[in-house]
């Protein structure tokens, strides 16, 4: 899968290297005492249960960091879904680079092709509603960029990247400001007219009160199916309802079914399932 979201190769760079340098530090003593430095081989990346695969490049990546000389040869592309057993990639090179990048590469090849997997199921569990699933900010730090390019590739919709290029008036945000009317006003003031203003409401009181302010958008935080239901009867389609706040896998159809138009999903990232994938080493005949 193709996507305009895929940060540039140096942003990525900088995040492997960090990923890296925390891993080997002053270097990899167990390879650096039973290797030569001589020893060729092939790797290969196998999947050891049913995923959707995210983050090829950046696994190739982590390896030609350590080694611009491995030949890496993906067999699927990001969006694909492939089998038990089924070889995504190979390598071939040096075996040492391989073997001091393989838990990096892994663990980041893991958890992206773990959050693809997870949103996939979300979206395709919504099919035929008109309810979009979305990411939230409840990201591995330092790693939000690959955790939300995942999403994108599952299928899922990005909400806003950081607390810079949107307006999310939440709970904490009306209690310090006031209230929902001054919140919205004073937002309404002070951003660019080109930003939305998202107003967190847990019942239909409040619903009411962020419609009068003209709320772009209302997100609806762990009401019942019942209070959804009627939130949308309310709105009559003037605003875009966003649910949110104990959603799974089990409930989130009977939650599209209320005619939200989004249902955010922090399990998406904050406490997803790294996918199972091994990388399989065999050095070359001499």
């Amino acid at each position: 899968m193709e996507s305009a979201f895929f940060p540039p190769k140096e942003q990525i760079h900088r995040l492997i290297r960090e990923v890296l340098v925390e891993d080997i530090g002053q270097g990899d003593v167990t390879t650096a005492a039973v290797l030569t430095d001589a020893e060729r081989g092939e790797g290969k990346a196998v999947a050891k249960t049913e995923l959707v695969v995210a983050g090829l490049d950046v696994f190739r990546e982590a390896f030609l960091l350590l080694d611009k000389d491995i030949i890496f040869t993906p067999l699927c592309r990001d969006g694909d879904r492939v089998k038990e057993g089924d070889v995504m990639a190979r390598l071939e090179g040096a075996l040492a680079p391989m073997l001091m990048a393989e838990r990096s590469a892994l663990n980041l090849l893991q958890r992206m092709c773990g959050i693809a997997t997870a949103t996939e199921r979300f979206v395709r569990t919504v099919e035929g509603t008109k309810a979009r699933i979305l990411d939230t900010r409840k990201t591995a730090p330092g790693l939000r960029v690959l955790d939300k390019y995942a999403v994108l590739v599952g299928g899922g919709c990005n909400h806003r990247f950081a607390l810079y290029d949107g307006v999310l008036i939440k709970e904490n945000h009306i209690a310090a400001a006031g209230g929902i009317a001054v919140a919205v006003e004073r937002a309404r003031a002070r951003v660019p007219h080109t930003l939305k203003i998202e107003v967190e409401v847990s019942n239909i009181k409040e619903l009411e009160e962020a419609l009068a302010v003209q709320a772009d958008i209302v997100m609806l935080d762990n009401m019942d199916l019942d209070q959804m239901k009627r939130a949308v009867e309310i709105t009559g389609g003037r605003v875009p309802l966003e649910a949110s706040g104990n959603v799974t896998l089990e409930r989130v159809r009977a939650i599209a079914e209320t005619g939200v138009d989004f249902i955010s999903v922090g399990a998406l990232t904050h406490s997803v399932q790294a996918a199972d994938i091994s990388l399989l080493i065999s050095p070359l005949a001499h």
